[in-house]
């Protein structure tokens, strides 16, 4: 065994190094060799505590599920369930932006995932990042669902399929648009929540 897998603190540098790269750039791709080198620690060390991407993956995605978001809009009370929604759909929205920066962001991924046939690991690095996005949209309707503010149940499917919306916007805001871009998403989020919330699941 690498000594240095028992050193205080090793395992945290590895998942710091590892959510880093994956927030400075989604389709970063997380080899061995490229997250030892930026947590400073030894290949040896990082399989000792992950002895597969997977793993690493899933337990980096884990450690993003426990953070909470500053002035999650889930916890405004004073707006409407439907309008909380909208706010914490908008949150998702944001970091791709529109125009230039949402084609660089659209580019980056179709370069990753589409364009070429993606290795096991990068499958696995998308994966787990679609994996954290859903969860979060789970954790909001789980929210609503424990205040008694939308029907109990398919938490899961209702999930999938508000990340399916919020996917197609961001391709959207990648493409050429109308200025109008603003008030057709707010009330095609309105429309996708309105479906998931007001009856309840069979």
């Amino acid at each position: 065994m690498d000594a240095e897998s028992n050193e205080p603190g090793t395992r945290a540098k590895i998942l710091i190094a590892a959510a880093t790269m994956l927030g400075e750039n989604p389709t970063a791709r997380l080899s061995v060799r490229a997250v030892a080198a930026r947590g400073q620690v030894s290949t040896g060390s990082l399989r000792h505590f992950f002895p597969t991407q997977r793993d690493l993956l899933d337990a980096v995605v884990a450690g993003i599920y426990d953070l909470d978001i500053p002035d999650d809009p889930i916890n405004e009370h004073t707006l409407t369930p439907t309008e909380r929604l909208i706010a914490c759909m908008r949150l998702m929205l944001a970091h791709v932006g529109v125009g230039d920066r949402a084609r660089q962001h659209w580019g980056a991924l179709y370069e990753a995932y589409v364009a070429s046939t993606p290795s096991g690991d990068e499958v696995a690095t998308y994966l787990a990042l679609e994996r954290l996005g859903r969860h979060r949209i789970e954790r909001w309707l789980t929210v609503l669902i424990e205040e008694g503010a939308i029907p109990a149940g398919g938490v899961e499917s209702r999930a999938r399929f508000l990340a399916t919306v919020i996917n197609g916007l961001m391709m959207e805001r990648a493409l050429p648009a109308e200025a109008v871009r603003v008030e057709t998403e707010t009330e095609t989020l309105r429309r996708a929540i309105l479906a998931v919330t007001s009856v309840r699941p069979s």
